[in-house]
């Protein structure tokens, strides 16, 4: 009976809110607050999140040599260098990271009923553009990340170049470790309108590439990744015979930030090999 009379007190109150032209306010669910040990992700998720849901950031992410986001967009946030303890003092609902989670971390986040959403390396465009999904999913705010992804979408459809052949091109980092089939760089070189031969040196996946087949078969373009304090230190990416190649190989910069993520950074990744690609 008491039941009864509440639900037809609710009824009449929402239709008289409902007569006089305006809907009833609903509390708006809690979105979670988060976490995130990657700096990757981080990219996508001050894209996706509302900065009050961002509990904390990975340190990478204030580190110039290693941010995929703006510093000063970094600077508005805490930064955790990934411990199980620094993320647990957060009390976050929800911690993102990517493939590889220390197990002490793991087992604490279990313990407290923290839910872990791990996210690797993405392979692929299609791959990346399913992360921003799942990361701005995870926020509440799925509406953003399709807006995220129809824009990487369109920055690799501007990077194209159909039509031409492609240009032969090699990206090549400290030590010489170069990234080859089956990779997102390798994708991003093909949309672009490069060819990438770390197949033709038989290189695999990953390889190191050593200085003297490059030497020996150079490419038309060496993309070669790292700042210029890091290209100074290393032994190949400093080497003098590299200056020696360039009338014959357009030797271009290509940031390291642009190489290891997914999301965002694609947009900035095939911009710049689209510019390099305009330069020759």
């Amino acid at each position: 009976m008491r039941a009864g009379v509440i639900l037809a007190v609710l009824g009449t109150a929402l239709a008289a809110t409902a007569s006089a032209g305006r809907l009833p306010r609903l509390p708006r669910p809690q979105l979670p607050r988060i976490v995130s040990i990657n700096p990757c992700v981080d990219a996508v998720l001050v894209r996706v999140a509302d900065p009050a849901q961002i509990a904390a950031i990975s340190h990478y992410s204030q580190d110039r040599r290693s941010t995929s986001i703006p510093l000063s967009i970094a600077a508005r946030f805490t930064a955790t260098s990934g411990t199980a303890e620094e993320v647990v003092a957060l009390s976050p609902d929800i911690v993102i990271a990517g493939g590889h989670v220390a197990p002490p971390t793991i087992a604490a986040l279990a313990r407290l009923h923290i839910r872990l959403v791990q996210l690797p390396v993405p392979a692929s465009i299609a791959e990346s553009n399913d992360q921003i999904r799942a990361i701005a999913r995870v926020t509440g705010h799925a509406d953003r990340g399709e807006r995220l992804v129809a824009q990487v979408n369109a920055a690799v459809r501007a990077a194209g170049n159909p039509g031409h052949a492609p240009i032969p091109a090699l990206i090549w980092q400290g030590g010489g470790l170069v990234p080859g089939s089956g990779t997102l760089a390798d994708e991003l070189l093909r949309v672009a309108g490069f060819r990438n031969l770390s197949a033709r040196y038989g290189l695999q996946q990953w390889d190191v590439l050593p200085l003297e087949y490059l030497v020996a078969r150079p490419p038309r373009v060496l993309l070669a990744v790292g700042d210029r304090d890091a290209k100074q230190a290393d032994r190949m990416l400093g080497h003098p015979v590299l200056n020696r190649l360039k009338p014959s190989v357009a030797v271009r910069d290509f940031g390291e930030r642009l190489l290891h993520c997914g999301g965002p950074t694609i947009i900035d990744a095939v911009t710049r090999l689209a510019d390099v690609r305009r330069s020759l």
